[in-house]
């Protein structure tokens, strides 16, 4: 840990876009960040774009962010941790000592069961922000790509609380709103949110570019819709090979479900059902409006406080809790106490759903309390 007048310290695995824009988010605010990459020149040329601080490894850094492509971040991860490779003996390789004790590895990769599951440490916490860009590499990493983003962090029963808490700090200093979830849970929501949604952009995008060989005007008429439609098709293509790999089974369902719901609107079409069709649109239009936004302003904000037991599971049930219930923790503080094993949770979130909080709260046998983060 850092004294209060020493400089923090972080690393990058991996400087591509992701890897490139935590960099420059953390030197914005004051952090020294060191970084590697599989491609040297990459690295070489993150630090020349003013990303890292230096390129190579960092025995100093409290944190470490894995920004490596999905297949390559559980082994990335264990050798941040000093863990020995899976299958491997332990032999040769360095102690824990202050990595165990104090550094955070996290990750930024679109599915986390498989990752967290072999990488199972207490200082291990899965991430990925739910942020991204049409621009590839480090050339386009933005230090405020991830304001007012949601970034997924999935703590376990396992995780340090401290560790959690700690990284949380710092996900949440970048700008980003940090929702908990269980990562098998994250695997199946992004399947819908995110993965299914860019296959489904690709496609649409494949049968425009077909029957624009035929006929030239079709892409030259694309409006808005189309155009906001198929956005993410510009992506980079690279990372989604994995990305469907490692999550088949949540994708696979949810395409089921959008095939399934494609062919209740063909036939609802086709019958000529007009009230049916107004019925799904303005489902789907109160929907879209529903989309939460960020809360910034204190005064729409309140405390919780609970005490809990002083032990890894209590930072994983609450948080994921508050996660299923759509409610966004924009603080998270632990006290822990001196003596005995029972410490104080401490979370700030919006006013409005403070009294769902405390009764969720109250019905996992805790007994927290509530007030205004600014007196009124």
């Amino acid at each position: 840990m850092t004294s209060p007048n020493e400089q923090r310290r972080a690393a990058v695995v991996g400087t591509g876009l992701i890897g490139g824009s935590i960099g420059l988010a953390l030197r914005a605010r004051g952090w020294h960040v060191s970084g590697i990459d599989a491609d040297p020149a990459r690295a070489a040329l993150a630090h020349q774009l003013g990303a890292l601080d230096a390129v190579g490894d960092d025995p100093g850094a409290e944190i470490i962010f894995v920004a490596t492509p999905v297949s390559a971040v559980a082994a990335a991860a264990r050798r941040a941790l000093r863990l020995p490779s899976r299958g491997l003996p332990s032999r040769g390789l360095p102690s824990r000592g202050l990595l165990g004790g104090g550094r955070v590895v996290t990750d930024v990769g679109g599915v986390k069961g498989r990752i967290v599951a072999e990488v199972d440490d207490p200082f291990f916490v899965g991430g990925h922000p739910m942020a991204g860009s049409e621009q590839e590499g480090v050339e386009g990493a933005d230090a405020t790509l991830f304001d007012g983003a949601t970034w997924v962090l999935t703590p376990t029963a396992a995780t340090d609380p401290s560790a959690y808490a700690r990284l949380r700090g710092v996900v949440s200093s970048l700008g980003a709103d940090v929702v908990a979830l269980e990562p098998q849970r994250h695997d199946a929501l992004v399947a819908v949110v995110s993965h299914v949604p860019h296959l489904a952009a690709a496609t649409l995008m494949g049968l425009a570019a077909d029957g624009a060989e035929e006929h030239a005007a079709m892409l030259r008429l694309a409006a808005g819709g189309f155009r906001d439609m198929t956005r993410v098709a510009a992506g980079h293509p690279g990372i989604w090979p994995d990305i469907c790999a490692e999550n088949s089974s949540a994708i696979v369902a949810a395409l089921d479900r959008l095939m399934g719901g494609l062919a209740e609107v063909r036939d609802t079409v086709a019958g000529g059902d007009r009230a049916g069709l107004l019925g799904r649109l303005e489902r789907a239009r109160s929907a879209r409006r529903s989309l939460p936004v960020r809360l910034v302003r204190p005064e729409e904000l309140s405390e919780v406080r609970l005490a809990v037991p002083d032990r890894p599971a209590v930072i994983a049930e609450v948080t994921t809790l508050l996660g299923e219930m759509a409610v966004n923790v924009e603080d998270l503080e632990i006290a822990h106490s001196a003596e005995g094993d029972r410490g104080v949770m401490v979370l700030v979130v919006d006013a409005r759903a403070a009294d769902q909080v405390r009764i969720a709260l109250a019905a996992k046998g805790y007994r927290p309390s509530v007030q205004p983060l600014v007196a009124r």
